[in-house]
């Protein structure tokens, strides 16, 4: 097989805010984290301020105990599901489809995603782990189909 025909070795999947540098763990990479770490604590700390006003302006409209009540306990189970959904991912590749009809929840539930992301780049990139494992098992399948036989296979013994 001529090197203009040989397949391509599989490519690292690049990450959001870390490209590559996730293979390796080079360029920045621990600078990266610290950066994501802080940056998603940030963002749902002023989130949780914005969420703050909006509540003080609830109890200023004076609409009721009631709804005031419906739209923390939505806040809160909104980011839960979130959170949840944000950390499964990941691990495994979310479904498409459930994606999609969980967008709004997701949506609301931003502070959730948000301290998922925190928690995760304590440990690794998030995401690192399962694009590590698609990759090594990219990897391992193009080494398996590129691999020589040794040996011309018509000159092998035949058992009778």
């Amino acid at each position: 097989m001529s090197a203009e025909n040989a397949p391509l070795a599989p490519r690292p999947e690049p990450i959001r805010f870390f490209g590559t540098t996730w293979l390796n763990h080079d360029n920045g990479y621990t600078a990266r984290r610290i950066g994501v770490a802080l940056g998603s604590l940030a963002t749902a700390v002023a989130s949780c301020l914005v969420l703050r006003l909006a509540y003080q302006g609830l109890q200023i409209a004076a609409i009721g105990n009631f709804v005031t009540l419906l739209m923390v306990v939505m806040f809160a189970i909104c980011s839960a599901m979130a959170f949840r959904h944000t950390w499964d991912g990941f691990t495994r590749r979310p479904d498409p489809d459930r994606q999609a009809s969980l967008r709004g929840l997701l949506t609301i539930g931003f502070v959730g995603s948000l301290l998922a992301y925190f928690f995760r780049s304590l440990t690794e990139a998030p995401g690192e782990k399962l694009h590590r494992e698609e990759y090594e098992a990219a990897r391992r399948h193009h080494e398996k189909r590129t691999t020589r036989r040794s040996g011309n296979p018509s000159k092998k013994r035949r058992s009778a």
